[in-house]
């Protein structure tokens, strides 16, 4: 394992468990003394530096341009949520956008059933891709690196995860007429908004492991302290939702003996490294029961995100829907 990446692991210290019903959550710490300073996708689209739009007038499913205005860097999160423009889309890893910038940024959508434009540009939607969708995604991404050089999804799994999801809300149709996501986390709103409450941010606080029903399923982890704390709640809601869809109550307490063995499982995967599309190098894991990614810069670790992966199970519970609506290449 890269010696930047092994040693920010070794680094990583657990807070004390917070838990309410099937879903338990360890905050993260780490003690390094790194001086990258970066916005977030919230913090420069509100600063008005940040413009995300589509590629051209018709538009490519899986790619947009993001522009970078300004003279500070820009971290874009594996699984944030852009919506607006011609679909929804979430990011298929993470980058960190160089100043005054224009990169072509490779997405999913998570909306099938749009394909016209709302607006000229995208915003933040407010939401973040759930865990079991990002785990599923970060395999494929890593499948798509090997073979092609290329940071693609499987955009029929995605497709297939969303409509899951929708069905286990039992949305209705008249509710969510383009099945988008972000109908999901609506519909769930109450609730997404109840459980996060026992999951606030503590001072210092650099990323969660996360427990639902008792087993680790994953964890992110953002050195920047500022950053982390902007990407906090979104980031909380979107392991919440799993947690809502099983549909379990009972919390597991020895979830924090768990978390070294989640950490062993990532030290002990396999590693790949790729030039990223912004700064700095991606690097991709597989292990047995595990998959993620971490993106470093310059002897620094921008952001890691690790997650539960059964490989028998390819793409979750969601290979049986099939339907495309709206979709266009």
């Amino acid at each position: 394992m890269d010696k930047t990446i092994e040693g920010y692991l070794s680094k990583l210290e657990f807070g004390e468990l917070q838990a309410i019903n099937n879903i338990g959550i360890l905050p993260l710490f780490a003690d390094v003394d790194y001086k990258l300073e970066y916005l977030t996708l919230k913090d420069a689209l509100e600063a008005g530096t940040l413009h995300i739009k589509e590629v051209d007038s018709d538009g490519s499913v899986p790619e947009l341009k993001a522009i970078n205005k300004g003279k500070t860097k820009v971290l874009l999160l594996d699984g944030e949520e852009l919506a607006g423009a011609k679909q929804n889309r979430i990011l298929n890893t993470t980058i960190l956008l160089k100043e005054e910038s224009e990169t072509i940024i490779p997405v999913s959508c998570t909306e099938q059933g749009r394909w016209s434009s709302v607006s000229e540009e995208f915003y933040n939607s407010g939401i973040h891709a759930s865990p079991s969708l990002r785990s599923m995604k970060s395999y494929a991404v890593a499948e798509s690196l090997g073979q092609r050089a290329e940071y693609s999804a499987d955009q029929g799994a995605v497709w297939d995860h969303v409509e899951q999801q929708h069905l286990y809300s039992k949305i209705d149709d008249r509710l969510s007429p383009t099945r988008a996501m972000r109908n999901v986390y609506e519909a769930r709103k109450k609730k997404l908004d109840e459980y996060s409450k026992s999951f606030e941010h503590v001072p210092h606080q650099k990323g969660i492991m996360v427990f639902i029903n008792g087993k680790a399923v994953g964890f992110d982890s953002i050195p920047l302290e500022s950053a982390y704390r902007t990407i906090h709640e979104k980031l909380v809601k979107s392991y919440i939702m799993d947690a809502i869809l099983e549909k379990r109550k009972d919390v597991d307490k020895s979830s924090v003996k768990k978390a070294g063995a989640f950490l062993e499982k990532v030290t002990a995967s396999d590693e790949k490294k790729y030039r990223s599309m912004g700064c700095g190098s991606d690097y991709r894991y597989t292990g047995i029961g595990i998959t993620g990614s971490s993106l470093k810069y310059d002897k620094e670790v921008v952001h890691m995100g690790f997650f539960k992966f059964i490989g028998s199970d390819r793409h979750g519970r969601m290979a049986s829907y099939r339907q495309r609506r709206g979709f266009r290449s």
